[in-house]
């Protein structure tokens, strides 16, 4: 079975701070900036490997850049299976294989809610960040050339403001607004229970 068998191998995104944790205790994100629910690198980038004798060239690396919602067409790509055309994965079965012809993303976007609304954007070299949305969803921009900075260290944005420009688009035009109301009830009713312990 072990032949005839394709393992993937990741991580969940990000070190965390929270409950004594201490991330600089084993590097734990090397030189990339960020902990868990930050969008610099070092909060959404994970190891990914692969192997599947007689499939995967061992030892080979590839810059080819996937996300996790790359998963599913990948597999279902393997296996025989249709994709919804809705989806925003790409299968990355040129690359696992080694073949030509590999698909890439225009661009890779992402979202937090928490900690006051935090938005990013890939690509290629280049990596936009935006933190603070919640309070003003038009909070400067900062750009990164990961080409050079890998650790994010050195803003850009005001040597490419053409960049920050097209980004600052796509940021917008990538997200899809939620459907579905806002939460605006209380937590706790007066009279019930939070966490096993009664309210009075």
């Amino acid at each position: 079975i072990a032949n005839n068998t394709l393992i993937m191998f990741t991580s969940d995104n990000g070190p965390h701070q929270e409950g004594g944790h201490d991330p600089a205790y084993f590097n734990s994100n090397g030189s990339q900036r960020g902990f868990k629910r930050d969008l610099y690198e070092g909060g959404i980038h994970v190891p990914m490997i692969a192997a599947w004798p007689g499939h995967i060239s061992a030892g080979t690396q590839t810059d080819h850049l996937s996300a996790f919602w790359d998963v599913l067409p990948t597999v279902a790509e393997l296996v025989g299976q249709p994709v919804p055309d809705t989806i925003d994965g790409v299968s990355f079965v040129p690359t696992l294989l080694g073949k030509q012809g590999q698909e890439e993303h225009e661009y890779l976007y992402w979202e937090f809610h928490e900690k006051k609304g935090r938005v990013a954007l890939r690509q290629g070299q280049w990596k936009a960040v935006r933190y603070n949305v919640a309070v003003d969803p038009d909070s400067p921009l900062e750009l990164f050339d990961l080409s050079t900075d890998p650790g994010e260290t050195v803003n850009v944005a005001d040597q490419h403001p053409e960049v920050v420009t097209k980004m600052n688009s796509q940021i917008k035009s990538a997200r899809t607004a939620s459907k579905l109301p806002k939460f605006n009830f209380p937590l706790v009713r007066k009279g019930g229970s939070h966490g096993g312990v009664r309210k009075k």
